[in-house]
Parts: C-alpha cells; sequence; structure tokens
C-alpha cells in the first residue's frame, strides 16, 4: 500500500490516502462545491476512493455528507436553485470522464453511479421482480430470458433471492423493511453500477437487519466501490477500510478507518470521534 496526496485545483494538498497502486481509482471529485441557493454546503472538496473501497462518509448533522454523495451522480441537481462547481471523475469507454463535462446524459451517469437512499423506497405498485428490473427496461432490454437472469442474479448478489425467489410477483412494498431496502440495492446492482452510493442505508432499520446490510456492503466491495454515509462509528470501523470526516461543508480528514479511529491527525476529528460533539 502506498499513500497518495489529494490536491485540489490550486495545487495545495487537501488530504491523503493509502490505496494499492494496482487498483484504478473508481471515482475521484476533484474541488467539488455546492449550494442551496447562496448557501454553501460543500466547500472544494477533493476525494478519490478506489475500486474496491468501502468508504464511509463521517460528521455531525448538515455538515454536508449528503448533499456531497448526491453530487457524485447528479441529483443534487434536481433541486431548485441547487447548483455545482467543480468534477468528478469516472472511468469511461477509453478514458476517465468528467460527469458535469457539456452533453453528459445524468441518467447514464446515474447507471454507473448508483443510489441507495436513508429510507427503503421501492416503487409503489410493482411487483418485487419489476422493482429490481425496471432500470434495465428503462435501458431499452425486453427479452425475459435476460430479465430473469439479470432480476436473479442482482437479487442473489443483494442476499435476497432465497426470501423471495417463490414471490416474485408479490408488491416490493410487502416486504419487511430490511428486506425492502436489499430489494433497493438490488435495484441499483441489477444495472451495473461502477460505484454505489449509500446515504444511511441502516438508521431506520432494527439491528438484525443492520447487520444484514453491513454482511451485503462487505460482500459487495468485490464488485464495486461503495462510498456509505453513516453516523455510526461502529458501523464505520466495522465496515469501511477508507474513512473521511467531514464538518461545516469541509473535508477535515480522509485515510485508513484504522488510522482515522485509532490515530487521527487532526484535533477536530478526535474530539468527534470519542463523542466530544456531534
Amino acid at each position: 500500500m502506498e499513500t497518495t496526496e489529494i490536491m485540489n485545483t490550486n495545487g495545495e494538498t487537501s488530504g491523503s490516502i493509502s490505496a494499492s497502486t494496482k487498483a484504478p481509482a473508481a471515482l475521484e471529485a476533484r474541488a467539488l462545491n455546492a449550494w442551496f441557493g447562496d448557501h454553501h454546503v460543500v466547500k472544494d472538496i477533493s476525494l478519490s476512493v478506489e475500486k474496491n473501497d468501502v468508504f464511509s462518509l463521517i460528521g455531525p448533522s448538515g455538515c454536508g455528507k449528503s448533499t456531497f454523495i448526491r453530487c457524485l451522480n447528479r441529483l443534487h441537481e434536481e433541486t431548485d436553485g441547487a447548483r455545482v462547481k467543480g468534477e468528478v471523475l469516472i472511468p469511461g469507454a477509453a478514458r476517465r470522464e468528467n460527469i458535469y463535462a457539456l452533453g453528459v446524459d445524468p441518467v447514464s451517469i446515474r447507471r454507473r453511479v448508483g443510489m441507495v437512499f436513508q429510507k427503503p423506497n421501492p416503487f409503489p405498485g410493482l411487483s418485487i421482480y419489476d422493482n429490481v428490473a425496471a432500470g434495465l427496461k428503462l435501458a431499452g432490454i425486453a427479452r425475459r430470458t435476460v430479465l430473469d437472469e439479470i432480476v436473479e442474479t442482482s437479487l442473489e448478489q443483494a442476499a435476497l433471492w432465497t426470501e423471495v425467489k417463490d414471490k416474485l410477483k408479490k408488491p416490493g412494498m410487502s416486504l419487511s423493511g430490511g428486506q425492502q431496502q436489499r430489494l433497493c440495492i438490488a435495484r441499483a446492482l441489477a444495472v451495473r453500477p461502477q460505484i454505489l452510493l449509500m446515504d444511511e442505508p441502516t438508521s431506520a432499520l432494527d439491528p438484525i437487519s443492520t447487520a444484514r446490510i453491513e454482511e451485503l456492503v462487505m460482500k459487495l466491495r468485490n464488485d464495486v466501490a461503495v462510498l456509505i454515509v453513516t453516523h455510526n462509528m461502529q458501523q464505520a470501523a466495522r465496515i469501511s477500510n477508507q474513512t473521511a470526516f467531514f464538518l461545516m461543508g469541509e473535508l477535515v480528514e480522509v485515510g485508513t478507518t484504522k488510522g482515522i479511529f485509532t490515530k487521527p491527525k487532526d484535533t477536530r476529528t478526535e474530539q468527534y470521534i470519542t463523542g466530544r460533539f456531534g
């Protein structure tokens, strides 16, 4: 493993991250800023996520974590008065692409950078099968044999197949809360994203369901890079190999999860993880 400095557009070091030289970056944010109207909520964030990372974003409520990840698949701009400045680079067919470049289709970006929200949100009125297949159908995939295969594989990846394989025609909303969240993960995985964003995906779940989701996240790192926003320090320590600490819209510190939790470099990081504020 080697340590790589993360630079902003002014050539200043904004943090460092330990990563294998063999693992290509799955996503890189460069000098990313975001606003709600005149309110500057994400301030000049530069961050690199490697291919097999589970990357936790921690920090107190209102510090910009959720807004930051919504910028990574262009969801932030869907809010009235919201705007973004900076670059987000992801691998393309021939070279890395800036998702904010002119002419880039936000819908195509959201297939490559999937999102799982805080509260499970299966599509109402759709069956379990059709929830998983929804993105595939929008992408023009209509052959039933292809849909069947991808739906099964995605539900298996989400550790849900054995629980629902005999009731695929039942409404997605009929599942328990934890199952609904895994259904939403299967739906995101079905379109084969490169990166999966998760915004506090277990905060509304019971401890057993939370454990299932955490186990799933650790397995998913073999297939996708995962960025997860969490307020649960123990969760971040259990499932992630990299952690970033946000405070008042700024990236205070980033590094290995072990390093952040055992030997933070910034006093503010130490104060937060020891419960002195937040």
